[in-house]
């Protein structure tokens, strides 16, 4: 099930959104950046197995299925699938506590700056290992 359109869309939105973090990152709102975060890496993860032709899980975490197709992934990302897939399993750990909180956690109290800055980080790194893939060279 290739689909190139709806890959590249998905790959393009997280782009976008990387700029998005970065607006929440100067209003030092933390929890939002490790939320944003967490639907950047999924968004990019998703578009690139959309593009190798693997239908992604309907599930925020894409780790186990990268790791499972990873001889259908680029040869050049080979050497990132772990990373890539701890990316996806770390941030979606955050997904709900990062929006929701929970009784005894409010996100805006709990997340901090450098929470925020490992999660963006994380995001930078998948939509730039990524993109080229599924965007092509230019596009990247």
């Amino acid at each position: 099930m290739r689909s190139r359109g709806l890959a590249h869309d998905y790959v393009h939105r997280a782009k976008v959104r990387l700029g998005a973090l970065d607006l929440l990152f100067e209003a030092e709102s933390w929890a939002d950046v490790v939320r944003e975060s967490q639907e950047v890496v999924e968004l990019g993860l998703k578009g690139l197995l959309r593009s190798c032709g693997i239908d992604p899980p309907r599930l925020h975490d894409v780790s186990e299925v990268l790791l499972e197709e990873r001889a259908r992934l680029p040869g050049e990302l080979h050497p990132e699938v772990e990373r890539l897939a701890e990316a996806s399993r770390q941030l979606r750990r955050d997904r709900e506590l990062a929006f929701y909180g929970a009784e005894d956690v409010t996100p805006s109290g709990f997340y901090t700056k450098g929470d925020a800055e490992r999660a963006r980080g994380l995001a930078r790194t998948t939509v730039s290992l990524v993109a080229p893939h599924v965007l092509g060279p230019g596009d990247s």
